[in-house]
Order: C-alpha cells, then structure tokens, then sequence
C-alpha cells in the first residue's frame, strides 16, 4: 500500500511539475502582453521556479519527510543564485542561452532567494494540504 502511495504521489509532483514549467513560460512569455506589472513578471516567475525545485526535490527523494524536501529544495535555490556570482565566458555564454536564462538566470539577487522561499514555502504547503486531505479522505 505504501509503495502505491509514494507512486501515486511521485506522479502527481511530476505532474506538477509540468503545470509549474509551463505556467511560468506563459508567464514570461505572456505576462506583460496581459499588463502585468514588472514585479508579478519578474518574481512570479522565481516563485515558481522555487516551486518546481521543491517538487523536483520530492520526485528525487520518494517519502522523505517534506522538511527535509524544504531545506534540499532551498539549498539547491541558494546554490544556483549565488553560483550567478561565479563567472567564466562558457558559463557566461550559456547564460546568455534560454536554458540558460531559465535554469541559472543571470544577474544575482537577494529577492529572487526570497522569491524561490516563497515558492518552496506554497508548494510545502500545498502537498501537506493535499497528502493531509488524502489521508483523512482514506480513513
């Protein structure tokens, strides 16, 4: 039973994922064609990048308690923007790229750790409220 849980649940984050990626495409893509401002843009993007790191980090580590998905998923985060401190020509060029862009960014901030927080944070929450709901519905 518990192994068609973490499945099923393994499954679901992947989902998700899928969701999160394509949600912050549309967003980048199309934010300000819907008069979005710069700040909803900007860092609802790296709030859903947060969120896909944190459901990545679920993926990866199966039924792991979901502090520790937190604290791998906001080590990863911290991780890749303070490695945009880091500069040589190829890292610089692939940067410059869409994955690059996408997947390390470009310029450093404090804000995008604490948007990637935020992210890390609903998507904690999220899964504690849908797994707490499951739970409850099972029994």
């Amino acid at each position: 039973m518990a192994a068609n849980a973490n499945r099923s649940r393994r499954i679901g984050r992947g989902l998700s994922v899928l969701m999160v990626i394509a949600a912050g495409l549309a967003l980048r893509r199309f934010g300000y064609d819907l008069g979005l401002p710069f700040p909803v843009v900007k860092y609802g993007g790296s709030i859903l990048w947060g969120s896909m790191v944190f459901l990545l980090v679920g993926i990866l580590a199966g039924s792991a308690r979901i502090g520790l998905f937190i604290m791998l998923a906001l080590a990863i985060a911290v991780t890749v923007e303070f490695s945009r401190l880091y500069q040589t020509p190829q890292l610089d060029a692939f940067r410059l790229t869409t994955a690059g862009k996408l997947l390390l960014g470009r310029v450093f901030s404090l804000w995008n750790i604490l948007a990637y927080a935020i992210g890390i944070a609903g998507a904690a929450a999220a899964e504690i409220r849908l797994f707490t709901r499951a739970r409850v519905s099972a029994a």
